[in-house]
């Protein structure tokens, strides 16, 4: 889908106002945009914003400020380009140079706050988060060792190529290891991250802190090859800003019921609480659609279903029934206050 670029003005969630100042193209699909703020923007290393999407800015999307606080001349956001996506699509292909964004204030737990030896593991752009990381630890903290595994499809689909080479050759802490699935270049490895890889190549891995961006099966099979290894559970960090997305289990149906006004609504079993209530319109708010922003905080006073993500939400919030409702799959009847 395609927006036109909607009018300057902000949104409840996103107050920040930027100027784009340049587009630079990453890799074929990827692009990096530079943004201006005549404002104060803290944000730390690995986090990410909100973005004003669509004719209104009424809709939000989730990126990574791929910048790094102290270091970057500009504000920036790395997205991947994917067919059909609205959020993706807008800011890719119609955004240009001069144009106003809106962004929210930065969002996130995936930062290091550690002295701790890092072990930091990327696929495709979960390496966005890694890189403002690295580039961090790397100027700031010149004795903590860095350790990056990278992985990709095949070296055109490196995203920042000539920053990692100009960070592996400026400090010597850092170790860089690019994995390519076809056609592996000389210095890179040919192939996929593998639990065998890790031992061989990171032999105090359990004294390292080990933070993990990227496909959700990839970020599963990491974490576990990870704590196999000795890591503990505790020193493992994932993005779950990608968090995975639920499916619908099969065609069963079951009712949904609001009280307020009294309502009842069949929905497929499986589906997320989100999914069900946009699809009746019920009014909910929904910005990164990750378990991550707690936007789609809502309250659910009975019924069977299960949840991946309680972020942003207190102890007290979960003993009421609060969960996200992007991250609330429905396996039967449901009840909402």
């Amino acid at each position: 889908m395609n927006f036109p670029l909607f009018p300057d003005q902000p949104t409840a969630l996103c107050q920040n106002r930027m100027q784009v100042h340049s587009v630079t193209q990453e890799t074929p699909d990827v692009l990096t945009i530079s943004l201006l703020t005549h404002d104060v923007y803290d944000y730390r290393p690995g986090q990410f914003a909100l973005v004003n999407i669509g004719p209104r800015g009424d809709v939000q999307r989730a990126y990574t400020l791929s910048s790094t606080p102290g270091l970057s001349p500009f504000i920036q956001l790395t997205v991947r380009r994917i067919s059909g996506g609205s959020g993706s699509g807008w800011l890719t292909q119609q955004l240009k140079t001069g144009d106003y964004v809106w962004l929210s204030d930065a969002q996130g737990e995936f930062t290091c706050d550690t002295a701790q030896p890092l072990l930091l593991l990327a696929a495709g752009c979960g390496v966005t988060p890694v890189m403002s990381i690295a580039r961090d630890v790397l100027a700031n903290c010149p004795a903590q060792n860095v350790h990056v595994f990278y992985s990709v499809r095949c070296p055109q689909d490196v995203i920042f190529a000539a920053e990692w080479r100009r960070l592996a050759a400026q400090y010597p802490q850092l170790t860089l290891i690019i994995l390519a699935e076809q056609d592996a270049l000389p210095g890179q490895i040919a192939g996929r991250l593998s639990q065998d890889l890790l031992q061989s190549q990171v032999p105090d891995i359990r004294s390292r802190r080990v933070m993990i961006c990227g496909p959700a099966p990839y970020m599963t099979l990491a974490g576990n090859w990870t704590e196999e290894l000795g890591v503990p559970a505790e020193n493992i960090v994932k993005e779950q800003f990608q968090a995975t997305e639920m499916e619908v289990s099969d065609e069963r149906t079951l009712t949904l019921t609001r009280l307020t006004p009294l309502a009842n609504y069949r929905v497929a079993v499986g589906t997320t609480l989100l999914a069900a209530m946009e699809q009746h319109q019920l009014p909910v708010t929904a910005a990164c659609r990750a378990g991550v922003c707690g936007s789609c905080k809502t309250r659910v006073l009975s019924g069977d279903y299960q949840t991946t993500s309680r972020m942003t939400l207190t102890d007290d919030d979960v003993a009421q029934g609060y969960v996200l409702a992007c991250s609330c799959q429905l396996k039967g009847d449901v009840t909402l206050a």
